[in-house]
């Protein structure tokens, strides 16, 4: 196995394997807000991480959804399909919440009639732009036809995730996914899911994600250890 990652990330690590086409992402026990400028080691994190997204990604690929997951392979550690990301955070809301309500002057838990799909330019040096469908066109990132595929999946995501967290008590208020193009120009959805990247909300309106972390409302690992025991009950 490689000892040098080929990319270091926030929460996880990329390693190359035997396969040119496989990659290993490691899960690390971090948490970071505001592009990294607060980080603290939450132990257990990664393993958490690691276990939910894994089980995430494995409904959506029974689903019919092309992503990038292979294989769990540790508590850890994952196989992944290697794609080029494409450098594009989209976000969808069903709900009003965090930087949604504070850029629109509106109070969170609001219902949003239609959920809305938000893209952020992957840049961290400009602090991740909110951008619309003409600047995407404009810096080449992808391309309309492109655009409107990684639209209509992002939705379709939503609709299943919706209902897994249902399922466990939990209402799913937004959510940011990645996508990237495998060796054959495909579009796969990569990166994680995790609640890192996902907002949840209990029956009582309780945080069940990593807003725990950003508002200081508790013990990260207790409320991933919660959603992951909930997941493993879906069917």
């Amino acid at each position: 196995m490689s000892k040098q990652p080929i990319y270091t990330g926030k929460a996880k690590d990329i390693y190359e394997t035997e396969d040119e086409n496989v990659i290993r992402s490691v899960y690390k026990d971090q948490a970071t807000m505001l592009n990294g400028a607060r980080k603290e080691t939450v132990e257990g994190k990664g393993m958490l991480n690691n276990q939910i997204s894994s089980l995430i990604f494995s409904k959506l690929n029974a689903a019919g959804v092309a992503t990038h997951f292979i294989e769990q392979i540790s508590d850890t550690e994952q196989l992944n399909k290697k794609v080029e990301i494409i450098p594009l955070e989209v976000v969808l809301r069903n709900v009003t919440a965090g930087s949604f309500s504070k850029r629109f002057g509106v109070e969170e838990g609001i219902m949003l009639d239609r959920p809305i799909v938000e893209f952020y330019y992957k840049k961290d040096e400009l602090d991740d732009p909110f951008v619309n469908d003409e600047h995407v066109q404009f810096l080449g990132v992808t391309t309309e036809e492109q655009l409107a595929y990684i639209k209509t999946e992002t939705r379709r995501i939503n609709e299943l995730l919706k209902d897994w967290f249902a399922q466990i008590g939990l209402q799913l208020i937004d959510f940011k996914l990645e996508f990237g193009f495998d060796k054959d120009g495909n579009i796969l959805l990569a990166d994680e899911i995790s609640p890192d990247n996902c907002r949840l909300w209990d029956a009582d309106g309780n945080h069940m994600d990593k807003d725990v972390f950003r508002r200081d409302l508790g013990s990260l690992t207790d409320v991933y250890q919660v959603v992951l025991d909930q997941l493993k009950t879906l069917a």
